[in-house]
């Protein structure tokens, strides 16, 4: 049965977990695509352009932003995050789904625009002082914006009852399997399936034509 593509969204402090998810998420689920984002954040060592993120320029951004080709955007720790808008709508239209690895900022937009094609999952750290370790352990970030990260956490989970599923993310593997099973639900829910109710009745008179009774 044809379906419309739905949008999982990913959100978390950062630390908690939701790249990490997310990459094995993906894995597991080659049909799950990847939004990719452009940001005006530096690149980190580890990351590639184009598949992390497009990194462009804070006055190529704001040109998108300005044109509408944006389908969220946010200003997360100094730098500029954004969506562009008409991969993710050929995307939908086309019956494929897709990951967002988004903050609430972004969140609340891409529910302005496309509620009914989206479903949202918020990860939490098993502690505050998890978050830390984790984030000191990255060995990616400065001290500065190691506390910076941390202060702006406080602000981002106060978000979490904005989302349709919240996970705390104690142990990876378990995290993977739950947001897998919730990405198996929503794709199976009824209002996803425009084609579920000819084939439902087909079925009743195919049945009744059989004699079943």
């Amino acid at each position: 049965m044809n379906r419309r593509g739905m949008i999982l969204i990913l959100s978390s402090p950062s630390g908690a977990g939701k790249t990490t998810i997310a990459r094995n998420v993906r894995e597991k689920e080659p049909r799950l695509e990847v939004s990719v984002s452009v940001t005006t954040r530096t690149r980190r060592p580890s990351e590639v352009d184009g598949t992390h993120y497009h990194f462009i320029t804070p006055e190529k951004f704001i040109r998108m932003r300005d044109a509408g080709d944006l389908l969220e955007w946010a200003e997360v720790h100094g730098n500029y995050y954004g969506t562009p808008r008409e991969p993710v709508e050929n995307a939908l239209a086309e019956g494929r789904d897709i990951l967002f690895d988004i903050d609430w900022q972004g969140t609340l937009q891409v529910y302005d625009a496309l509620r009914e094609d989206t479903v949202s999952v918020f990860i939490l750290p098993p502690s505050a002082e998890e978050l830390r370790r984790r984030l000191e352990r990255r060995a990616e970030d400065s001290a500065e914006t190691i506390s910076r990260r941390l202060a702006n956490a406080r602000e981002e989970i106060r978000h979490w009852r904005e989302y349709d599923f919240v996970i705390v993310n104690h142990d990876l593997e378990i995290s993977v399997r739950d947001v897998q099973a919730i990405l198996v639900g929503e794709r199976n829910r009824r209002a996803r399936l425009p084609d579920v109710e000819a084939f439902a009745d087909q079925l009743i008179a195919d049945l009744g034509r059989s004699g079943a009774v």
